[in-house]
């Protein structure tokens, strides 16, 4: 998740002739309502990142000026164009298997230790924050059934959120071009994806199975968390990253609380556990944590 930019040319005197003015008061004004909102925090160097993504709502409301398109979101009439601006200032960068080490220690370490308990009843749950369009989460149900074919008949589930209801949808659709399914090996394509042909294009959609494993849910990271019970494993990769430092620190405490004793956290390449919650795991792998035995709080 990343955000903003922009074609101009000048910061606080607009852009070339025939684009929209972009001030500096406009671009905080965003900037403001973005971390209100998702807790991201822009710098000054973000403004023409920030232009680029929302000229084409501004177009699509017939809006001449950033000055507009701030009075719009920030009216209660603005509401769903807030949310479309959010969409639009949050990077969704993903792919099948991303950091394949995380899924080989999932299958060799977790769901390994897990397995057998899963299939005498035991309850088993993994949750994908900040999901994207549910090639991570759907990655997660396949190297489950990788080990457990039967996870779909046990108490066996993934909880995939995001902020961006786009994203929710996308993956609720299960339906992915062919670069994206590159990704997948061949002998995992072949048993849980069904190829098709989509005026031309070949397609590929996740099997029923797949999809009974995975839950999609809109979900703010830095709003409230309804979620009963506690996981055995988070996915939260290249997220934290984009929040301020104290942001940070208390999502990573909020997943401490979340995860079941020697639960595991996988994070992103650029990120590390810090604050309070830093003491509670251990190292164990690249951009891999478990929750010490006994810390859960």
């Amino acid at each position: 998740m990343n955000s903003v930019g922009s074609r101009a040319t000048s910061f606080d005197n607009g852009v070339a002739p025939g684009q929209f003015l972009l001030t500096k008061e406009d671009f905080r004004h965003i900037a403001a309502m973005l971390h209100e909102d998702a807790g991201i925090y822009l710098t000054d160097d973000k403004a023409m990142l920030v232009y680029s993504r929302l000229v084409k709502r501004l177009r699509a409301q017939g809006l001449q000026s950033f000055r507009d398109y701030c009075a719009l979101v920030s009216s209660e009439a603005g509401l769903d164009e807030r949310q479309k601006m959010l969409a639009a200032l949050t990077t969704n960068v993903t792919r099948f298997f991303r950091e394949p080490h995380h899924f080989d220690h999932l299958r060799k370490v977790v769901l390994a230790q897990r397995a057998a308990a899963a299939r005498k009843g035991a309850r088993l749950r993994i949750w994908s924050a900040a999901c994207s369009d549910g090639q991570e989460p759907y990655s997660i149900a396949i190297t489950i059934l990788s080990v457990i074919p039967e996870a779909a008949r046990l108490d066996v589930k993934v909880l995939a959120t995001d902020i961006d209801p786009n994203m929710i949808a996308a993956g609720l659709a299960g339906i992915y071009g062919e670069e994206a399914v590159s990704a997948v090996p061949r002998e995992f394509q072949s048993r849980w994806l069904t190829p098709f042909d989509d005026d031309g294009t070949k397609k590929w959609r996740v099997s029923k199975e797949l999809m009974s494993l995975v839950s999609f849910r809109e979900l703010n990271l830095v709003g409230a968390w309804p979620i009963k019970g506690k996981f055995d494993a988070i996915f939260c990769r290249n997220v934290v990253i984009y929040f301020e430092k104290t942001t940070q620190s208390a999502i990573w405490t909020r997943f401490e609380k979340a995860l079941t004793a020697d639960g595991r956290l996988y994070i992103g390449h650029s990120e590390r556990v810090s604050g309070p919650a830093e003491e509670s795991f251990i190292g164990e792998g690249i951009t891999t944590y478990r929750l010490r035995q006994g810390d859960v709080r």
